[in-house]
């Protein structure tokens, strides 16, 4: 924990405050950029223009952070603010302040649209988008021209094409496919989304189970898995960080990829493209795209310091210092514009076009998380076994969890 400040001379009509802030720690990841500096500057800065306020910020690593503020909110212990991957848990006691109780109007209609959606629950916006990413398909050049590939695959049939390729001029990875426990979510909706399926339905409820989402395994478990196109690594044991690390490595030819892969790419000395995510017969109608919340808990009844804080450092100024330091995607217009135009963001750009368009976990429904540990635990074993037989058992699990019966 690091505390920061401390209480100086408070006014009459104020108290001391102290703010309990958890901030998810990415540092552990080999493609993350630590970011403690930048809070802990802004929150020094904060305290300086309010002298009542203390701002007290733990940093929690990202694979324990949403367990560790379950687990205060449970003991009565909630933090005053959180800034996590979900926020849904949280909803359905009216635990968290909405946004409108936190931003005066100008600033909550300032965050880019789709994330505003995606952060609410019933039109009443919960959770705060802090920074957000959109996947693209990432192929290593050297090694498509070695196989003599000359253009990025559009569809499934063109990177079995390709695969096939790569690997018959000795590229160890020809596809890169973790699906195994540590973000196998993400993987899954890519190839889901490919073939217009998805988590949901149109009207929200599960649908894991949907003749697209069993036809995209059926055909990934034939055209990839079974074909021997996607290395010596068992998919469903594969993680992301394993997947990066041998395309980092050189040894992979193409994957689904985050856009903090691509610095990483590039310091590595790899010569990296980027295109649209292929699709079951052209390019994906849409990107899989995500975001981090940031959340204000009821508990302690500090609505009017979690709203100053939260308004500070939302400001353009500072928005803009966490989205240079985070390296993705910015959650807000203004901000997006100001990235835009910066030619050292220009990486960014093609990832920034898919935000406004882009698919979204269904992180509103309070049954996420549940559903997404035992998608997590489970998925990797429909390319090893029946691909229907598994997504029905998760569609079981997910309409339990989600009090359908």
């Amino acid at each position: 924990m690091t505390t920061l400040g401390a209480c100086g001379n408070t006014s009459p009509r104020s108290k001391d405050i102290t703010l309990h802030v958890v901030a998810t720690d990415y540092s552990g990841l080999k493609t993350a950029s630590p970011v403690a500096q930048t809070w802990n500057s802004l929150a020094r800065s904060f305290e300086e223009r309010n002298p009542n306020i203390t701002v007290d910020v733990q940093f929690v690593p990202v694979a324990d952070a949403d367990a560790q503020v379950a687990t205060m909110v449970e003991d009565g212990q909630a933090p005053d603010l959180a800034q996590l991957d979900s926020f849904s848990a949280f909803t359905d006691d009216k635990q968290l302040y909405s946004a409108d109780e936190l931003f005066p109007i100008s600033m909550q209609s300032a965050f880019v649209p789709s994330l505003t959606d995606a952060g609410s629950v019933n039109h009443v916006q919960y959770g705060i988008p802090w920074v957000a990413s959109t996947r693209m398909f990432f192929y290593n050049k050297k090694l498509f021209a070695r196989a003599g590939v000359t253009r990025a695959p559009e569809t499934w049939a063109d990177i079995r094409r390709d695969a096939v390729k790569l690997k018959e001029h000795g590229v160890p990875v020809p596809y890169g496919l973790p699906l195994g426990p540590q973000e196998a979510e993400a993987e899954t909706m890519m190839w889901m989304i490919g073939n217009d399926g998805g988590y949901t339905d149109n009207v929200g409820s599960y649908n894991l189970d949907s003749v697209r989402n069993v036809d995209a395994f059926v055909w990934l478990k034939k055209n990839l898995v079974d074909a021997g196109l996607v290395g010596p690594r068992d998919p469903a044991r594969t993680s992301v960080s394993d997947a990066f690390s041998d395309f980092l490595a050189g040894r992979t030819g193409m994957l689904n990829g985050h856009l903090t892969l691509l610095p990483s790419a590039k310091a590595a000395g790899i010569d990296i493209g980027v295109a649209p995510l292929p699709g079951r017969t052209g390019p994906s109608s849409q990107a899989l795209g995500n975001a981090d919340w940031m959340m204000a808990f009821r508990q302690k009844g500090h609505r009017e310091a979690d709203a100053k804080f939260l308004q500070y450092i939302y400001s353009e100024e500072n928005l803009l210092k966490f989205q240079q330091e985070y390296k993705l995607l910015p959650v807000t217009v203004k901000v997006a514009e100001t990235v835009r135009m910066d030619p050292r963001s220009r990486d960014l750009v093609p990832f920034m076009n898919l935000l406004s368009d882009a698919a979204f976990y269904p992180v509103a429904k309070a049954s996420w998380a549940p559903v997404s540990a035992e998608l997590k635990k489970d998925i990797g074993q429909a390319v090893h076994r029946d691909p229907k037989v598994v997504l029905a058992g998760l569609q079981r699990d997910a309409q339990r969890s989600d009090g359908v019966r």
